[in-house]
């Protein structure tokens, strides 16, 4: 017994010197110093959980907390159709300053800090029409304002809109121009995930972030939302994920991790993900990366 724990010794010891030794640049994503923290932070997109939440399971109030003692993330991410899921004074205005101190309540509880909004259904702000462009920028400041309350720093918006990719783009650059401009009254960022048809184009979103030209204003690229064109049975075109990423991380304010389905080995099966995160980290990004599942094959925990 003895001789063999102290073979098993010897081998531990061999072992963690070898480890030590070995290159921190095998890996692309080290830092370097293996006892030092990684470039980015984790963070936890509500999304993750929609289908527990919508199926009142859990409601937006519990997702602070779920997310540090079922997960150990201390970053979240909101959806906005999550809040408006069960309070109706912000589907009719989003002015629900109790419901909003009762959230903060729970998030200072539980040690958690909220970093953005993701923020759907309120209009489109690529409309070609000047005043539905004009309510859909407007119905997005209550976000702004919520955002700001709940110490987040960012919402995110969609640059949806009909029209030709020249039409769409410069009616985009309006709308997150005006938005924007509010926005930087509470140092509140606006970004854009590409999220179908033009959008998901990342040549395309890079230029309306050039036309629209403010620091507040940035993109929030999502490893799994390059489809532009769908039909019943799918995606019938796509824009390379790859590229996209690479297109788009100049201007990002954040990235959205998105998963779909994962291998034996716990690696998303569609996705490269070590060839994303270099491409992140290649591009200088320090911040948050928000993990957004949305699979079918697993259960959302």
């Amino acid at each position: 017994m003895t001789l063999h724990r102290r073979d098993f010794l010897k081998h531990l010891a061999q072992a963690s010197a070898a480890a030590v030794a070995l290159p921190v640049f095998a890996n692309p994503l080290a830092t370097s110093s293996p006892q030092k923290k990684m470039f980015f932070e984790i963070s936890l997109a509500e999304w993750s959980l929609h289908k527990a939440i919508f199926g009142g399971k859990m409601t937006n109030l519990d997702f602070p907390a779920k997310a540090k003692k079922d997960f150990g993330i201390g970053i979240v991410e909101y959806v906005n159709t999550c809040f408006r899921s069960e309070t109706k004074d912000f589907r009719e205005n989003g002015k629900d300053t109790a419901y909003l101190k009762e959230l903060l309540m729970r998030c200072k509880n539980n040690g958690v800090k909220n970093h953005l909004i993701m923020c759907d259904a309120e209009g489109n702000l690529g409309d070609l029409d000047d005043a539905k462009r004009k309510q859909a920028v407007e119905n997005h400041y209550k976000w702004v304002e919520a955002a700001k309350f709940l110490g987040c720093v960012t919402i995110r918006v969609n640059a949806a809109g009909q029209g030709t990719a020249d039409e769409v783009a410069k009616a985009a650059t309006d709308g997150l121009g005006r938005l924007s401009e509010f926005a930087a009254k509470s140092k509140i960022n606006v970004i854009v995930e590409n999220h179908g048809s033009y959008s998901s184009n990342g040549q395309w979103l890079a230029g309306v972030m050039k036309a629209v030209n403010m620091k507040n204003c940035g993109t929030l690229p999502d490893f799994g939302n390059f489809c532009m064109k769908r039909n019943a049975n799918g995606c019938e075109e796509s824009y390379d994920r790859y590229q996209g990423t690479q297109e788009l991380m100049p201007f990002a304010k954040g990235v959205s991790a998105k998963t779909n389905d994962f291998d034996e080995n716990g690696n998303e099966k569609v996705m490269d993900y070590m060839r994303l995160m270099k491409i992140v980290k290649d591009a200088g990004f320090k911040g948050y990366v928000g993990i957004e599942y949305e699979g079918n094959n697993i259960s959302e925990d």
